[in-house]
């Protein structure tokens, strides 16, 4: 089963560092956010933790949990997360289950030759259990400051694209009514 915006997340079960196991009902009640990444110790991975780290206290005030989920085993999250004194944990995919679940296989081409890698995306999940928003092939400068707007968001019931769509469709509507003004009936 995909995963879909609005929908709930399908079963699972997965293992963290830590000793913890995740599953679509083991956070039920709290907001989770599952950040998928390439791989531990990359130039890219590692600005993309970092930024997860430094904002982790503002994610944990707004009532969120945070995951990275990469292919490496547990060995190297266990190292990663000591090297970079990550405040959360890390779920070891060894097996790519979540990552196709999630959808974020994709082929690549590495030195001319074609492999399958991790697209980098982050996923949003509702107390409820629902995914409330994804972001899939996005860039690591200013991503996490997004997640968190997002995660406010949501926590105060409202969605950044449902914000800034209403305040267009109310400036349209401002427009129309400068530019054509409505008759009174007689």
């Amino acid at each position: 089963m995909a995963i879909v915006v609005n929908k709930p997340l399908p079963e699972f079960e997965a293992n963290a560092t830590g000793g913890i196991k995740v599953s679509n009902v083991s956070h039920l009640g709290q907001v989770l956010i599952l950040y998928f990444y390439p791989k531990d110790n990359t130039p890219g991975c590692t600005t993309e933790a970092m930024q997860f780290r430094d904002k982790f206290k503002d994610f944990e005030k707004a009532g969120a949990v945070v995951f990275g989920v990469s292919r490496d085993n547990m060995k190297s999250h266990d190292d990663f997360k000591a090297k970079l004194e990550l405040p959360f944990e890390l779920i070891a995919d060894t097996e790519e289950k979540m990552c196709h679940m999630f959808g974020v296989v994709k082929n690549k081409i590495m030195y001319g030759k074609k492999v399958k890698g991790i697209e980098r995306s982050t996923f949003l999940i509702g107390a409820d259990g629902r995914v409330a928003q994804e972001w899939r092939g996005l860039k690591v400068p200013g991503h996490v400051d997004e997640v968190l707007k997002a995660v406010k968001a949501l926590k105060s019931g409202t969605k950044p694209a449902a914000a800034k769509t209403a305040a267009k469709e109310a400036k349209d509507s401002s427009k129309e009514t400068k530019e054509s003004p409505v008759q009174e009936a007689a």
